[in-house]
């Protein structure tokens, strides 16, 4: 039996019954390739109710509990790709990258082309070695849907620098994002504090727990309202998966386009998240840098149809 790297178990509810298991895998396991996830089913990897299965299309039951296991995959070559970069600041430590919406940051599970890292590596030789030849440079991480800054570390020096200052909170990130609902008066600004672990009831998800999770606090003030939806800035103080997107779920503002923790919305290609700015003193030159990353078109495009002042926010 081959090392294996990482396991996955789901349980499947309602919404899912009757879905072909190689589908169902690609929606629950979102980094990896469908003809990643079909191989490790025709490999043995994969187990229904505790059984190997190895037909891609079978049809799954409602509770039925699914076992995956992610073998170790050894000398992988990750390659340089001529893909621009929107790159908005660089020195010899560090660079800050703009990084568009649909860009995955890093190659895993079969997808091993097309990412931030393959584009880095083409576009620098300079990059630090602590994670490996998969993840080079990358000290933090965004989703795949969510566009903005992205600090990546051309040393190691660098890197364990500024990875500590991720750790200490020295680091300040904030977000632009359009969620939908208005505020009252008294809620145009607040804190959220709890744990965020893993959705019992949907392991693709996060879920604010009451035991079991880490510590996720996020600062919120609301920028502008029309009518259903608000312009929201989020400044994080931990940085946990899906953070900001479950945090907004839990107080009844869902992402606007986020279709994992709210519905899907035809007219929105992905969650209108953004990071927008990072600010932090930096210890390798004793200086404060403070970048902000522009607003693609597409979040442009949405703010302008629902009325908000858009222009009026990047202007300040």
């Amino acid at each position: 039996m081959e090392n294996i790297k990482e396991k996955f178990e789901f349980e499947v509810s309602s919404e899912y019954e009757g879905m072909r298991l190689d589908k169902y895998l690609s929606e629950q396991i979102e980094e990896a390739t469908r003809s990643y996830l079909e191989k490790l089913i025709d490999n043995n990897f994969v187990k229904v109710n505790s059984k190997i299965i190895n037909k891609n299309g079978r049809k799954l039951k409602l509770g039925e509990k699914i076992e995956v296991l992610i073998p170790e995959e050894e000398n992988i070559d990750i390659e340089a790709e001529n893909i621009p970069l929107d790159v908005v600041y660089e020195n010899d430590d560090f660079i800050v990258i703009n990084k568009n919406y649909g860009m995955v940051v890093h190659p895993a599970y079969g997808n091993y082309t097309g990412t931030l890292v393959n584009a880095l590596l083409y576009y620098t030789k300079n990059l630090s070695s602590v994670n490996g030849n998969i993840r080079p440079g990358i000290i933090h991480r965004l989703d795949k849907d969510t566009s903005g800054l992205i600090l990546i570390a051309k040393n190691n020096f660098a890197h364990a620098k500024l990875a500590s200052m991720f750790i200490d909170k020295t680091i300040h990130k904030t977000y632009l994002c359009i969620v939908k609902g208005n505020f009252s008066e008294e809620n145009l600004s607040g804190r959220i504090e709890n744990l965020i672990g893993r959705d019992i009831k949907d392991r693709k998800k996060m879920a604010v727990v009451k035991e079991n999770g880490k510590i996720a606090i996020s600062n919120y003030k609301v920028i502008e309202q029309v009518e259903g939806y608000s312009l929201v800035e989020v400044a994080i103080e931990t940085g946990r998966t899906h953070q900001i997107r479950v945090h907004m779920k839990s107080i009844n503002h869902v992402i606007l386009g986020d279709s994992v923790y709210g519905t899907e919305d035809k007219n929105v290609k992905r969650q209108m998240l953004h990071a927008y700015k990072l600010e932090f003193l930096n210890p390798l030159d004793n200086k404060e840098y403070v970048f902000k990353g522009k607003l693609f078109d597409d979040f442009i495009e949405v703010a302008k149809k629902l009325k908000f002042n858009i222009e009026k926010y990047l202007n300040k």
